[in-house]
């Protein structure tokens, strides 16, 4: 016979709340947790890394100097995209030359978890070690004719010499309690949308519950009057039981200002203005416009030339003198920008009309 139909009063039952009861989550150590954490399961982050990643692959690259060659080898969208997404996660972005008869001929992203660096007796890299599969292979730094085999992107680490520092250690915390106030939100929802409460009893002798009288009645609880099914069940109290329904406050519940502080700070570590993710706040037609200005000029345009200047040193090895870069004038987000910036050249009469073809990036042309 269940508790709730027994005649006999059971012992006092205090109040004892689940959260309670849980053990305190460490915060996820390994990369592969950190990158579930963040990315995989947080909306925020996941949308925070596309969008930068997104950008920064459709950027319009040009070989500014060098050989034609080298701009399609890094302006493949995929490639640019895996690389900024390891650059932003990570902090570190390998890439491998690989060589055929014509030489360099493509550029090969390698994931950076798997790599491992080895350092000479002077601390500078001298090979690679990259694990996949069960198998390991080791690079070397340079090949036979010193040409550099592995392209090493870093973001910047002040406290290590070898490895760049990526976004996840800087949005861990933020999105942890993000995922964690959505999973609070859905449990409270699967429990009719209010706070769980405490069966009481008051016995007039002072007896107690048995370890195992206990353990029959909490099972009983789990199985007829928890879950969004037994939602509003009512419950048939017997032998001197009480329920008492414990409530929280609006602001005790407000968990959607939680949930918004928290997206806004992991936004923060990406460098993505919080309105270009649809997070509540100023939404305006200007301020969607300022912040794609912003996200382009402090984010995805410094981010961009670390990579495409990276790149070019290296692959200067085997292409000769090579330099990358964006087009800006191409970018719809700096239009305004650009605008600007011609209508000071134009207004600006002390200068001839060659200086200002020299000043806008068009070369100085003929002059008059």
């Amino acid at each position: 016979m269940g508790w709730f139909a027994r005649k006999s009063a059971p012992a006092f039952l205090g109040p004892i709340p689940a959260m309670l009861e849980r053990q305190v989550e460490a915060f996820p150590r390994s990369y592969q947790e950190r990158l579930a954490e963040v990315y995989v399961r947080n909306p925020v982050g996941q949308r925070a890394v596309r969008l930068v990643a997104g950008a920064t692959a459709s950027l319009p690259i040009y070989v500014k100097k060098g050989r034609a060659r080298a701009g399609a080898l890094i302006t493949r969208p995929e490639l640019l995209e895996n690389v900024t997404a390891h650059l932003l996660l990570h902090g570190n972005a390998y890439l491998q030359t690989v060589s055929g008869a014509r030489g360099l001929v493509e550029l090969f992203p390698l994931s950076p978890e798997r790599v491992s660096v080895v350092a000479n007796g002077r601390g500078w890299p001298s090979a690679y070690v990259y694990r996949a599969g069960g198998k390991t292979l080791r690079i070397d730094a340079r090949d036979a004719l010193a040409r550099r085999q592995i392209i090493h992107l870093k973001a910047l680490n002040p406290g290590g010499d070898q490895l760049g520092l990526g976004c996840l250690d800087a949005a861990i915390a933020a999105a942890s309690v993000h995922n964690r106030a959505t999973r609070w939100n859905k449990a409270l929802l699967d429990n009719s949308a209010r706070p769980s409460g405490a069966l009481l009893y008051e016995p007039g002798d002072g007896s107690n519950l048995t370890t195992d009288q206990l353990g029959r009645l909490r099972d009983e609880l789990d199985r007829q009057f928890s879950g969004s099914d037994n939602a509003g069940r009512p419950m048939l109290l017997e032998g001197g039981l009480k329920w008492q329904a414990m409530s929280l406050s609006p602001a005790e519940m407000d968990f959607i200002a939680l949930r918004e502080a928290a997206a806004r700070d992991v936004a923060l570590a990406f460098g993505v203005p919080p309105t270009l993710l649809g997070l509540p706040g100023d939404s305006t037609y200007a301020n969607l416009r300022e912040a794609g200005r912003a996200l382009y000029r402090q984010t995805v345009l410094p981010l961009a030339k670390r990579i495409l200047d990276g790149v070019a040193d290296v692959v200067s090895d085997w292409l000769g003198d090579v330099e990358l870069a964006v087009d800006v004038d191409q970018i719809s987000e700096l239009a305004e920008d650009r605008e600007r910036l011609w209508s000071q050249v134009e207004a600006a009469n002390f200068l001839s009309r060659a200086e200002k073809r020299d000043l806008l990036g068009f070369g100085k042309g003929e002059l008059e």
